[in-house]
């Protein structure tokens, strides 16, 4: 047995705590500068492979001088941690002098390998030294190679001279000094070099022309386009309450509408597919972003929506999109920004470039807010797509306030205007402004049995006023007062504990009602009465649907955006006589009554005279279920704004002039020996022109002779040709910028034409011009279709 000085022990203790510790920690160093090594030598090789740029090849190396000092600094530490170690043996070694030979044979025997390890950590270092070394040396290479490479192909990273992008050095200037200033820049792979802004310019955008080096296939190549589907009609809409989604109370609206309507959406497509017969209808691919109920715009709507807040927004949207629906088209519904920008593919940033995808869809339709979030997030992207869009639009929006330069010199900029769009393309919820297209909603259709019943429980001295909010009421105590002489007055005034002070206690007030429980109240009431507000809204043809008399108020001087706060900053300067000049206009009397309410004589007896007529529930035909599909049907099949200009330039002579003077000698007809032109949408054949009267609008000029205006037939009277037909005597002949054009000053005998198509306009009058104006004729109880327009 082999006796062990006990000093021995402590001594193998301490070499084992010590150098096994210090092992690992060496194998950790070793461990991370191997991986160290692989990473930095890794990415500095990747760097130099010229395929891994999509734009061009860097001129340095980044990170270049930083991984050589990490390996500079790496070596200094471990030749700092040897020179450490050697030290820290020696005086491990004075130290232990006095104790006995044995004990030093043990320690001796336990510091070899310490005195190994030292050396191991040597050559580490000086490995690590000499790697440094080469590393410099390799990337010193490969920035000689890249500057060679760089000054060889300089010249292709000039921004061209090319006449046929005249923008092309001006956008590259701005690039140099903002490319920064959005991230989709650096998205799209722009890096700051002159290459990746041409190739972003030529590729991306479109202000430079394609560089000759890149591979164009690659580039422009487009995904291919999906197959063409046929429409089908659809009767059941549950996948469209699915679209739709929930948690607003605005869309829960909506659905309860769409439900409450699904029985006469299904027989109103089983009536038009009879109609259409077998015309084919290719299914469109559409977007419709509404965007007032966005969080981005302050969905102010939907918080109103059990408040007695206005629904006439929400009515028609609901009614879009169930015509939609049940014409067959694919839809994608939004009512988030985020999730417009992720089905129209918005680059992240700020907005400031393309799309990433070509635009997935045939169609969008939005509103106001929904257009203005578009313009902010598609960049270029939306003037190349915007003549895909359809903006709802309640109250009309005219040219002379489209016209975005037009507007700005001539005073008709507005918040909302100045969208440099086709007319056409706003979509009105009545059909006041025929520059822009009719899109509407639809009220219940009753069949004979419901009217029956509703003719036998009508009371004939029942009335309910119109205005849910009790705002609407103030000041009108004397109107009241004379009503509740004849009539019991029914209220549906919000509130929410205790009654509104602004109804008087004679009125009955049974607070919001749900739509189903509001219709059954029309059909019992002899009068629906407005106040003037709100205007030109969907109840009053629901009540007249119901059969209720309308009776309005009539305004003098007419209320417009020149003199009324509610009108002011919207794009139209239409004047309102009325508070529903549809109802005034196109229904009238006996269902429609508009008096002077400030005449408490003419109010009182218009309200006798009411209690004595009797009247039918009422509904016009552009406002059932089958006429808005009717309609819609026509406008995705004909209506195309990206197309061309049209086959006969503006100002154009042809061989033979389509037009012929009426034998009355009062206006133009289109001849009969010559035939429509092809593709043009209406059909022109129904053109019919007249010279209004001086201070009269197209609009009123069509009207007077039982036509409408149509703007899209401005150009082919856009001539001088136009003029000498209508035997007006032209001394001059001038070409301006107006919307009043083309016209005839009388002072001078002066004509003149349109020279921007954009400002074509049936809006507008002055008494300095007689106006040329393109009338059409319409479907009975369709104002918005000619007879030869499905």
């Amino acid at each position: 047995m082999i006796a062990v000085n006990p000093d021995g022990k402590i001594m193998v203790r301490r070499c084992l705590v010590t150098l096994r510790p210090f092992r690992l920690f060496v194998l950790g160093i070793g461990f991370f500068t191997l991986c160290f090594l692989m990473t930095s030598l890794g990415g500095q090789f990747s760097a130099r492979r010229l395929g891994d740029s999509p734009f061009t090849i860097r001129t340095e190396v980044p990170g270049g001088s930083e991984s050589r000092g990490a390996l500079r600094k790496m070596s200094d530490l471990l030749e700092l941690m040897v020179k450490r170690m050697d030290v820290l043996a020696r005086l491990e070694n004075s130290s232990e002098l006095h104790r006995t030979a044995s004990v030093a044979h043990v320690a001796a025997d336990r510091l070899t390998p310490g005195a190994g390890l030292i050396e191991r950590i040597q050559a580490i270092a000086q490995n690590v030294s000499d790697i440094a070394v080469k590393v410099d040396q390799i990337l010193r290479h490969s920035l000689i190679l890249h500057s060679k490479v760089s000054e060889g192909r300089r010249d292709q990273c000039e921004a061209p001279s090319d006449p046929k992008f005249p923008d092309c050095s001006g956008k590259v200037e701005w690039m140099r000094a903002r490319w920064t200033s959005d991230p989709c820049y650096a998205f799209f792979g722009v890096d700051g070099t002159e290459c990746s802004f041409l190739v972003y310019l030529s590729e991306i955008e479109w202000f430079c022309p394609p560089l000759p080096w890149r591979n164009q296939t690659a580039s422009r190549k487009a995904p291919k386009a999906l197959p063409k589907v046929q429409a089908v009609f659809r009767s059941n809409l549950s996948h469209l309450l699915e679209l739709m989604g929930s948690g607003k109370e605005s869309l829960i609206f909506m659905k309860k509408r769409t439900r409450r309507f699904t029985a006469q959406w299904t027989k109103a497509a089983k009536h038009l597919a009879q109609k259409l017969g077998d015309i084919r209808r290719d299914q469109k691919q559409i977007l419709v972003h509404i965007g007032f109920l966005t969080e981005e715009s302050g969905d102010v709507f939907s918080p109103r929506v059990l408040k007695g807040g206005p629904l006439g927004e929400m009515v028609q949207w609901a009614d879009i999109l169930a015509a939609l629906y049940v014409l067959g088209h694919s839809l994608r519904i939004t009512v988030s920004l985020k999730e417009l920008q992720s089905n129209l593919g918005v680059p992240p940033g700020r907005g400031n470039c393309p799309l990433t995808v070509p635009l997935p869809f045939d169609l969008i339709y939005t509103d106001y807010h929904g257009l203005q979030q578009m313009k902010q997030h598609m960049g270029l992207s939306f003037k190349k797509y915007r003549c895909r869009i359809r903006v709802i639009d309640t109250f009309g929006t005219e040219p002379a306030y489209n016209h975005e330069e037009y507007a700005t010199l001539h005073g008709y900029r507005t918040n909302w205007g100045y969208w440099n769009l086709n007319p056409k393309q706003f979509m009105t919820m009545f059909p006041h402004t025929p520059d822009n297209s009719f899109m509407g909603f639809v009220s219940e259709e009753l069949n004979e049995t419901e009217k029956q019943l509703i003719k036998d429980s009508k009371a004939s001295n029942m009335a309910v006023v119109y205005g849910k909010e009790a705002s609407i009421w103030k000041g009108k105590e004397k109107f009241l007062a004379i009503l509740n002489k004849y009539m019991e007055i029914h209220g549906t005034v919000y509130y929410e504990s205790q009654r509104p002070p602004e109804v008087p206690a004679f009125v009955k007030n049974h607070g919001l009602l749900p739509q189903p429980e509001f219709q059954q109240l029309l059909r019992k009431a002899k009068l629906f009465i407005g106040f003037g507000f709100p205007y030109e809204g969907p109840a009053p043809l629901e009540a007249i649907a119901n059969g209720c008399i309308f009776l309005q108020s009539r305004f003098s001087p007419p209320h417009s955006s020149l003199n009324h706060e509610f009108f002011r900053g919207k794009p139209t300067s239409r004047e309102v006589f009325s508070q529903h000049p549809y109802a005034e206009n196109f229904i009238g009397k006996p269902h429609v009554w508009t008096v002077d309410y400030n005449n408490s004589e003419e109010f009182e007896a218009a309200v006798k005279a009411i209690m004595n007529t009797q009247v039918e529930p009422y509904l016009p035909y552009e406002y059932t279920c089958v006429g808005m599909l009717e309609r819609i049907h026509a406008y995705i099949q004909h209506q195309d704004f990206c197309a061309g200009p049209s086959p006969v330039p503006p100002g154009a002579h042809t061989a033979q002039s389509p037009f012929v003077l009426a034998p009355n000698a009062t206006h133009l007809e289109w001849a009969q020996n010559i035939s429509s032109i092809v593709g043009v949408w209406p059909p022109t054949n129904s053109l019919r022109a007249w010279l209004a009267a001086p201070g009269r609008a197209c609009t009123d000029a069509c009207l007077d002779h039982g036509l409408v205006c149509e703007p899209s037939f401005f150009p082919y009277l856009n001539s001088q040709d136009a003029f000498l037909k209508l035997q007006v005597p032209c001394d001059s002949t001038e070409w301006e910028m107006h919307h009043l054009y083309p016209a005839f000053a009388q002072p001078g005998q002066e004509c003149y034409l349109q020279k921007e198509p954009l400002l074509f306009s049936c809006a507008g009058a002055s008494t300095k011009y007689q106006r040329l104006c393109p009338c059409r004729d319409f479907l009975k109880g369709q104002v918005a279709l000619c007879q030869g327009c499905l």
